[in-house]
């Protein structure tokens, strides 16, 4: 059993992540700004803004999951709370930090020359959060001191159902058998507490795609 902080866990992502790590008997505690807009009222409940968080919030768990989602217009927060985190990091060595990325910054060719923001039909409205997603990572991955993992979704990331049936990859844009690059919020979860029971990316960044 893990000691599992989520940062957002009212949202999307962060809720479906909770829901999964406590079906698997995790030890969960949710991390939101307004406790009124969890659904599950049976979790411990830390009140608190992310960029108010400090190493002693983060010391008494194994795992810290990242799941903030910045509003649109403000697409840098996902930069300056990342950073927010990284530093508190670097104060609780022994935590990990797992971080729900976007799928903007995967390449779509076999040299890494091209990412999915790049791509003509890449979506407008999306690029802000994508870009700043990407330099999270970029942070990160220039970073000392700290265990952490970011976790790119699919191209098309959506409420669907859990399959528990998924494909890992590294840097690149997968597509199931169907030619889909598709996961839905319900399988990312699985990948991600698999992650957290299992780490196999210390470190890097991974992607996944639901297969069924």
């Amino acid at each position: 059993m893990a000691k599992i902080a989520i940062i957002g866990a009212a949202g999307k992502a962060g809720s479906r992540i909770m829901k999964e790590a406590l079906d698997r008997g995790h030890d969960v505690t949710a991390f939101v700004r307004n406790a009124s807009k969890l659904d599950n009222k049976n979790v411990p409940v830390v009140e608190k803004d992310v960029f108010d968080l400090k190493a002693d919030d983060l010391k008494p768990f194994d795992v810290v999951v990242n799941a903030f989602g910045a509003p649109m217009g403000q697409e840098h927060l996902h930069v300056d709370a990342g950073n927010v985190l990284i530093e508190a990091m670097k104060g609780a060595p022994d935590t990990r930090l797992i971080v729900v990325g976007g799928a903007g910054s995967l390449y779509v060719d076999e040299a890494q020359t091209t990412r999915l923001i790049d791509t003509p039909e890449f979506p407008d409205f999306v690029k802000p959060t994508a870009s700043n997603q990407g330099k999270n990572l970029e942070i990160l991955q220039g970073t000392e001191g700290i265990q952490w993992t970011f976790v790119s979704p699919s191209a098309t990331f959506a409420l669907g159902s859990r399959t528990g049936s998924y494909r890992t990859g590294k840097d690149q844009l997968l597509v199931n058998s169907k030619g889909e690059s598709y996961v839905s919020y319900e399988d990312y979860a699985v990948a991600v507490v698999d992650e957290i029971e299992h780490p196999q990316h210390i470190n890097e960044r991974f992607t996944v795609v639901s297969e069924s």
